[in-house]
């Protein structure tokens, strides 16, 4: 494929500014078309973001015979479906996270994938920010010596500021989204500790609702043991005071610490020869290198940045945590 030529099914909110622009900024790479199942919205997308042609229909996206690649940004409920005929039908896919609603249905599109000739990646897009591969060039410098253990913390409020207000919040309702804003958030936490820290040995959790302010468990813990013997502990709440909110991972090692926020843009470092903390400004459209690495795997240039495999992994850890 001499240029990456792209479908995107469900252009809401996430693709505004995260994703969808950044098609038609990467070399080899442009935004064909868009589906939206309302008709206004989508021609509005398309109007707004100058892209040629939209749908309110998924199969007649996939239709069209420019597309070659399919990038799927809608609920999570919708994710295998969508997945599972743009596969069939040959295409390479781009899935968001959460990748599916639970491990199951991780595996049957991992199943997909490994029986047909095309290629998928999940958008654990922080794996290619610049901020987040700071910290994996610390950890392996050694920076903080041998790594020991790793405190997670995301306190929120019962409207988290983290996530995109939207009219209709399919996030805290699990149908659609798996679970509430654990599932919204968590990925791209969880997956930046397979990144850092490899395959894990063990992982159990618990989760309840405890506002009953949504049919969604808004508190959630877990603990994760990798193989190679890091330990991380998790605490998501999503019913604190708007007083106590953080967002919050600490890296302790034989050497010193690292702290960093999910969501924000600084990377302190503290260890035996003094502390030092960088700041960062994230790309504008923040899925850019991402997307960037998956043009190059998509034309056999380079490795998959994030399979199913690894989110299959990762959806069997958040289930542990809610189940």
């Amino acid at each position: 494929m001499n240029t990456i030529n792209w479908g995107i099914i469900g252009c809401g909110d996430v693709t505004e500014v995260k994703s969808g622009p950044a098609f038609n900024k990467v070399d080899g790479s442009k935004l064909v078309a868009v589906m939206r199942r309302d008709a206004a919205k989508a021609a509005d997308y398309a109007q707004r973001h100058n892209v040629g042609k939209w749908y309110d229909d998924a199969e007649a996206l996939m239709n069209d015979a420019e597309i070659n690649a399919i990038y799927i940004a809608t609920p999570p409920a919708s994710h295998l479906p969508y997945a599972l005929s743009a596969l069939q039908k040959g295409f390479n896919v781009y899935v968001e996270k959460p990748v599916t609603r639970n491990a199951a249905e991780a595996q049957q599109m991992a199943e997909a994938v490994r029986k047909g000739n095309s290629k998928l990646v999940v958008a654990h897009y922080r794996r290619a920010v610049p901020m987040f591969l700071y910290v994996k060039k610390l950890l392996d410098d050694n920076a903080i010596g041998d790594v020991r253990t790793v405190q997670i913390r995301m306190w929120q409020a019962r409207k988290p500021k983290l996530v995109a207000d939207v009219a209709t919040n399919w996030r805290v309702q699990p149908e659609l989204s798996g679970g509430g804003y654990f599932h919204d958030l968590a990925p791209h936490q969880l997956d930046l500790m397979l990144f850092y820290f490899g395959e894990p040995e063990y992982y159990s959790g618990f989760s309840l609702n405890q506002s009953q302010a949504t049919p969604a468990d808004d508190h959630v813990c877990g603990q994760i043991l990798f193989k190679n013997k890091v330990v991380v502990n998790g605490s998501w709440c999503f019913n604190v005071a708007e007083s106590e909110t953080t967002d919050t991972c600490e890296i302790i090692g034989t050497k010193g610490k690292i702290t960093f926020p999910f969501f924000g843009k600084y990377v302190t470092c503290k260890n035996e020869d003094g502390e030092e903390t960088v700041e960062f400004t994230h790309p504008q459209h923040i899925q850019q290198p991402m997307i960037t690495k998956i043009v190059a795997y998509f034309k056999d240039e380079t490795p998959n940045p994030c399979t199913i495999d690894e989110a299959v992994t990762l959806m069997k850890i958040m289930d542990s945590f809610t189940s």
